[in-house]
């Protein structure tokens, strides 16, 4: 099973040519759409102070079949692999009937982004066990102050095969695996935790080595032991300097959202009206791209059979481009991005983002909290919350710092970055030239469906910015 590719994996499960000869109906009298089929399989592994947790495994195998004219969208879906199960879809979903002739074109894919052979068997269970062992073992060596120690292991497979109203027909097979460790410190009664994460698309022979157990634990021991040292952090509007990667998420979330087709053409998204209008300071360049190899949010085509793309949504302050789907772009007259996603055979596609970041820029981050006289580095976030039609936001800091006369002070805890990303974005007047991706572990939700995404950026010095704090 190690090197079968994805049309002889479904010709093992199902009888897909029979399948998409029935499903083509649903694309007569102009209506468009795809037949998504898609086999998956998932695990989960996990200790807790030095308790192994029973595994968890799952797979799920199914069709949804979608046809949809203009703004309105029908949609039916089935675990069952069958031509009895896509006639029923048919049925309901109230579209044409299966003499409707489609000629369907079998594609190779543009992209070659990771690597589509067979992994969850690769590494056995008693060693994935053994390496969440070994953390446990490792971190409670370092230090006396740790309390408790959890870490988790997840991996997944995942074969689509698309079929669209154009006749275009097209496979994936996506890996996705992730490492996390959190640690919890105490010293003198008081308890703080730091964690590390990381994944991507590939297979468990990336996170296994010796390397990587030392990393993880160390990075995240070094977070909790940081915090028990922290002062309250200040509060009141400051200059802020972001950290490079995963403060991306503050991007992500604030700007990337409003950024989606469908909030554009809805026009409950804060930029509706500025497509072509500056929007963010001239050196602020931004783009989503899903053709990036074996990162988290990549895809080699969207959910519904679009090639994935490099997408420029901001360029030198310029809204210039948005992020779209198959019906948003029909609807708005404008081009698919390859933004097409969804969680699952279960539900339609919607425009999402893939991997979303800011380009770098020339200075260094030496130089930009050099230039603070009073302020706030914020190296890390743990978690926030986003208006997405004000693009007003909440960010709570995980790793942040003092900023004293153009030095780093003293850490700080219950820091909470507070704005909206249109303003947020014209004031940001430095831009770091240590442009960084996240570690692997981005998880977005949009209209209850949950997507693996990707965040990036270099430090950023942001001149004005609400700081909240646990002193409020």
């Amino acid at each position: 099973m190690t090197s079968i590719g994805a049309s002889e994996f479904f010709g093992d499960i199902c009888d897909l040519p029979a399948i998409e000869k029935v499903a083509v109906g649903a694309f007569c009298d102009g209506n468009k759409g795809e037949l998504f089929v898609e086999y998956k399989e998932e695990e989960t592994l996990r200790i807790e102070n030095g308790i192994v947790q029973a595994p968890s495994f799952a797979f799920k195998r199914g069709f949804g079949l979608r046809s949809f004219k203009e703004a309105v969208s029908f949609y039916s879906h089935s675990h069952l692999l069958n031509e009895k199960s896509v006639k029923k879809a048919l049925e309901v979903i109230k579209s044409g009937n299966a003499s409707c002739c489609v000629k369907i074109n079998e594609s190779v894919n543009t992209h070659d982004l990771y690597c589509k052979k067979y992994f969850m068997d690769s590494v056995t269970l008693e060693n994935k066990i053994k390496l969440l062992q070994k953390i446990d073992a490792y971190a409670r060596s370092k230090s006396e102050n740790v309390r408790q120690v959890t870490a988790l292991l997840s991996g997944s497979w995942q074969v689509i095969s698309i079929l669209t109203d154009e006749g275009r027909k097209v496979y994936d097979i996506r890996p996705m695996v992730r490492l996390s460790v959190q640690i919890v410190v105490e010293k003198n009664g008081v308890l703080e935790s730091g964690m590390y994460s990381g994944g991507g698309r590939f297979g468990y022979g990336e996170l296994l080595g010796e390397r990587t157990k030392e990393d993880y634990v160390n990075e995240a021991l070094r977070q909790a032991e940081i915090k028990l040292q922290a002062i309250k952090a200040p509060v009141g509007e400051m200059p802020v300097v972001l950290g490079n990667g995963w403060t991306g998420i503050l991007l992500h979330e604030a700007v990337g959202h409003g950024l989606e087709g469908d909030a554009i053409r809805k026009k409950t998204s804060s930029f509706h009206n500025l497509l072509g209008k500056m929007i963010a300071a001239p050196r602020v360049t931004v783009v989503d791209d899903g053709t990036l190899s074996n990162r988290r949010g990549s895809i080699n085509v969207d959910d519904e059979g679009t090639d994935s793309h490099r997408t420029v949504l901001i360029e030198n302050g310029k809204l210039v481009g948005l992020m779209q789907d198959r019906m948003n772009a029909d609807l708005m007259g404008v081009n698919v991005t390859g933004n097409g996603r969804r969680e699952s055979y279960k539900v339609m596609p919607i425009p999402r983002m893939t991997n979303t970041f800011m380009v770098a820029g020339d200075y260094s981050r030496e130089e930009m909290i050099a230039s603070v006289k009073n302020g706030i580095f914020a190296k890390s976030f743990s978690d926030g919350q986003v208006d997405v039609a004000s693009g007003k936001f909440v960010f709570s800091a995980s790793e942040a710092y003092v900023i004293e006369n153009g030095r780093i002070a003293a850490p700080v805890k219950g820091a909470m970055l507070i704005g909206d990303g249109p303003s947020i974005l014209k004031r940001i007047s430095m831009i770091g030239n240590d442009f960084s991706l996240d570690n692997g572990v981005g998880t977005c939700g949009k209209d209850g469906q949950w997507v693996p995404v990707g965040v990036g950026e270099p430090s950023v010095l942001i001149d004005k910015i609400t700081v909240g704090g646990a002193n409020l």
